[in-house]
């Protein structure tokens, strides 16, 4: 039985993993936490990861980069529970305590946790591998209109993929070309973001050569899909000795 702790378990994607969670029989929530008080979970709840005073296979993170500067990974170390962290938007301060963090236990980190997108990533970098700088690429991503950071860990991850098939020392990122006036070079990777309603999450990575396109899309239609990633990737870290960031389940 793998024992997990959700840290932000009152939200909406913590109340999504622990629902899926429920319907497993070889995983149980040893406990939530919680910045604010919950009172109608199935399991012990707290509202700092200091208060946490039992013990756990693995935690699953679905709150905020905020959890890194107050005591997450600090209790996962102290307790040597390895962390399965679902939050995109780090800064490069929270990003550095992340990787110190792996010095010490496995740490599970990716900006999207469907499956889809994890064999999209491949393609992507065969694909850019194959066409060359002769393609054009552009990334286009659309989420609801709550999400805070804007591209997307998402769109950020396809676009490395699409560098490291590239040409990596040469390829840079474009967000914005509102105040240029000057054509597209070949050295770039453009990226554009939509926020609206509840689109759960759209990602398009386009090749564009000389009379042809080439598209790759994928679309979620319910963010349960990266809480089963979640857990997911739980059950793989749960049989992970060696320290350090994984990926890839």
């Amino acid at each position: 039985m793998l024992n997990l702790i959700i840290s932000g378990c009152n939200g909406y994607m913590g109340r999504v993993v622990a629902g899926i969670a429920a319907g497993d029989e070889d995983v149980s929530v040893a406990a939530g936490i919680s910045r604010s008080a919950v009172t109608d979970l199935p399991f012990k709840t707290y509202t700092s990861y200091s208060g946490f005073d039992g013990t756990a296979d693995v935690l699953i993170d679905f709150s905020s980069p905020a959890a890194v500067d107050i005591g997450m990974l600090d209790m996962c170390v102290a307790k040597k529970i390895p962390a399965v962290l679902c939050t995109t938007g780090y800064s490069d301060a929270q990003t550095a305590k992340i990787k110190a963090a792996a010095e010490k236990l496995p740490i599970f980190k990716t900006a999207n946790l469907s499956i889809g997108i994890n064999l999209l990533t491949e393609l992507v970098t065969q694909a850019a591998a194959k066409l060359g700088l002769d393609f054009d690429v552009e990334i286009a991503e659309a989420h609801h209109r709550r999400k805070v950071d804007a591209p997307s860990g998402t769109a950020l991850m396809l676009a490395d993929a699409a560098r490291k098939g590239l040409a990596p020392n040469r390829m840079g990122y474009v967000f914005d070309r509102s105040n240029r006036r000057e054509a597209r070079s070949n050295s770039e990777i453009g990226i554009s973001s939509v926020r609206g309603g509840t689109i759960p999450g759209e990602h398009t990575v386009i090749f564009a050569g000389r009379d042809e396109v080439i598209e790759f899309k994928h679309t979620v239609y319910s963010r349960e899909v990266f809480a089963a990633g979640a857990i997911r990737a739980a059950k793989f870290l749960a049989g992970i000795n060696e320290p350090g960031i994984y990926d890839k389940f």
